[in-house]
């Protein structure tokens, strides 16, 4: 089973536990607001959407993390890698994306779990290149980018919801662990 451990995180595989709490934060039109058309999602999809995670981890060997709180033992959202199979033109590639319930925002929980996760793709998993796509104005994520050491690539347009996006990106040489 895969696990990073950070200061304060647990990045590792779902369980049957977590759907509870990752449904509770994908049902926050708040967390929500920046993913796709910016609905919530209810437990079943979020079931769906876990049991899809899973299948990304058998196919490809890396995949979501669940990101937990060492201390407390929480589900705080996730981290990880996925193929942004929406959008064609950045293909192929690996995208590095991220949720996390509202509560743990504002903490560092993000960027500290996203370099983990970045580490681990260009180290672990052998990528030589990841990607991250941002809606203009998400300043948080854009944020978390820019910490990874991401820089801007290419504006585009969501091919099905028609807002803009930002694709940014680092590869193996640009990265400091």
């Amino acid at each position: 089973m895969t696990e990073i451990r950070t200061p304060r995180l647990v990045l590792r595989r779902w369980t049957d536990d977590d759907l509870a709490p990752m449904a509770e934060i994908n049902a926050d039109p708040e967390v929500m607001r920046w993913v796709d058309d910016g609905s919530a999602l209810s437990l079943e999809e979020t079931a769906e959407a876990i049991e899809r995670w899973e299948e990304e981890w058998d196919e490809e060997g890396f995949g979501l993390f669940a990101v937990e709180l060492m201390a407390s033992g929480e589900l705080a959202g996730f981290v990880g890698l996925s193929v942004p199979e929406f959008l064609p033109e950045v293909m192929p590639a690996v995208e590095i994306g991220w949720r996390l319930g509202q509560h743990f925002w504002g903490q560092g929980y993000a960027s500290e779990a996203a370099h983990a996760a970045l580490e681990f793709a260009l180290q672990d998993r052998g990528l030589d290149r990841v990607i991250g796509i941002v809606r203009p104005g998400n300043d948080a994520s854009e944020n978390v980018l820019r910490k990874l050491g991401m820089v801007p690539e290419l504006d585009t347009t969501h091919p099905v919801h028609g807002f803009p996006l930002s694709v940014h990106s680092i590869d193996l040489t640009e990265f400091q662990a």
